[in-house]
């Protein structure tokens, strides 16, 4: 179980100290599915960052299984079994695929356990396993691939700061389908999603609300969602998708069919 007790963080600015997270104390219990929302700048990414190590709190505690971990680097929180995925995934030019599976796992493994990580996250591992991890592969393969490591280190709590960042709907609605997979799996661990997607927030065991930096709500699914979806807070995945198809087709339409071709767009996607 993960537990953060009143914990703060700042930046210095022109002003003087800028205050991001303030005062947030809450719990991530174990076999749960946790998603993180909120405006836009209310500290979101910066909690999960706090978490996982790459930043430190001015004051607070952050505790891990019962032992205290806020002093702790980003290497022995990992060790401890925090497993972080980046909005935007790292390439590792001049490492396959296997190479990095195998590096997660920290053990000597066959190349056909590591393409079981692979089929996990559905990625034919044929395809991939001997593939390098550089701009050669795409936003959604990236992100899949960074799963398929987290599976492999097996972490008692995986963090994913918006997966959907940099990604399209059809890699979207695959990731939706490992999250779900990843959930039906969960054993003696837990996962936490920072996300505003309408599609992530309704797979999650429990919903946490930050805006300004405080915890502002918390509570189920059913007790949170209906109140986030009369709010910015929550973003339907083809919003995104409607202004690049409206961009893409507008030289050789007019308004009118502009926006016919932008519902064919969404309704094509969502039914694919």
């Amino acid at each position: 179980m993960l537990e953060l007790r009143n914990v703060s963080f700042g930046v210095d600015a022109d002003e003087g100290k800028k205050e991001i997270i303030r005062d947030v104390s809450f719990t991530v219990p174990d076999d749960k599915l946790i998603v993180i929302t909120g405006p836009n700048g209310g500290g979101k990414s910066t909690l999960a960052r706090l978490i996982a190590g790459i930043e430190k709190p001015i004051s607070g505690n952050i505790i891990l299984d019962g032992e205290d971990i806020t002093q702790m680097s980003i290497t022995d929180r990992a060790r401890k079994g925090i497993g972080f995925a980046f909005q935007q995934p790292v390439r590792f030019k001049g490492i396959e695929v296997f190479d990095l599976i195998r590096l997660a796992t920290g053990k000597s493994i066959s190349v056909a356990d590591a393409c079981s990580y692979l089929s996990a996250v559905g990625l034919c591992a044929r395809d991939y396993i001997k593939r390098e991890v550089n701009a050669s592969l795409s936003g959604g393969e990236l992100k899949r691939i960074e799963i398929a490591t987290l599976l492999a280190k097996s972490p008692r709590l995986s963090v994913f700061d918006e997966p959907e960042a940099g990604i399209d709907l059809w890699s979207f609605k695959n990731l939706i389908e490992v999250f779900e997979g990843m959930r039906k799996n969960i054993n003696n661990s837990s996962i936490l999603i920072i996300s505003h997607q309408e599609r992530i927030l309704n797979i999650a065991d429990e919903i946490m609300v930050i805006r300004d930096g405080r915890l502002a709500e918390k509570g189920t699914r059913d007790e949170i969602l209906p109140g986030l979806m009369r709010t910015d807070s929550a973003v339907r995945e083809c919003s995104g998708v409607n202004a690049n198809a409206a961009a893409a087709i507008r030289p050789q339409t007019d308004g009118a069919d502009v926006k016919n071709r932008e519902t064919e767009v969404c309704t094509d996607a969502s039914n694919g």
